[in-house]
């Protein structure tokens, strides 16, 4: 900095000054989050949760793995109006296994192949009851997060074409156990259950950001 005008000296040092407060901001939003409730945390819980969630949410599960003995398929489908005034609807995309395929032998797969849609789907079940209904006001935050994930999906693998647009998008998970080892006596069920979610319209904006020839 020393070889800077003055004026570009007082610019990086106001630059490092608000980083410097973001990240001391950041680090005791996350240190209320994961700490015992306090006084901070009972007055000031909203503004603690907006902040973490979804994208910074932390847990202890690094410390005390529990490792799940089910495999999840988020899955998803689309109803949309082709250019000719018809509408039809796709076949279910394994998004799951999209991103299973692209992790599979790779030395350094992302963060969002290994965890945006798993966090997404997580973080689904936890704010709706069984019936699919939201529990709190993180519940339609929830379906906004998931939606708005399963919309890029379908515009990577191209289900949208030429003049087309996404009218509605439907989204299931597909859960299977995972088989014991063959030591074990353990019996398990090998048929798949369906947790199937209600249609969701895309919004208008949503839907000119996925329409064909859009891109």
């Amino acid at each position: 900095m020393a070889a800077l005008s003055l004026r570009y000296q007082i610019g990086a040092a106001l630059a490092l000054a608000v980083v410097a407060v973001a990240v001391c901001v950041h680090i005791g939003m996350v240190f209320l989050h994961v700490a015992p409730p306090n006084t901070v945390t009972k007055q000031h819980g909203k503004a603690i949760d907006d902040w973490i969630y979804p994208e910074f949410e932390q847990n202890w599960k690094l410390f005390a793995p529990n490792p799940l003995q089910q495999n999840i398929a988020v899955q998803v489908r689309a109803e949309i109006d082709v250019a000719d005034g018809g509408v039809r609807t796709t076949g279910w995309y394994d998004l799951s296994a999209q991103d299973g395929r692209a992790i599979d032998g790779n030395l350094l797969p992302s963060h969002t192949q290994q965890n945006e849609l798993r966090r997404a789907w997580d973080f689904f079940v936890a704010t709706h009851d069984a019936q699919n209904r939201p529990v709190g006001l993180r519940g339609a935050l929830s379906e906004t997060y998931l939606r708005h994930i399963v919309q890029l999906r379908l515009d990577r693998v191209n289900a949208v074409g030429e003049g087309d647009v996404v009218e509605r998008v439907q989204v299931r998970s597909r859960t299977t156990n995972v088989p014991p080892p063959k030591w074990s006596d353990e019996q398990v069920s090998d048929k798949a259950t369906y947790r199937v979610l209600p249609w969701w319209w895309v919004p208008g904006d949503d839907q000119d950001a996925t329409a064909g020839g859009a891109r």
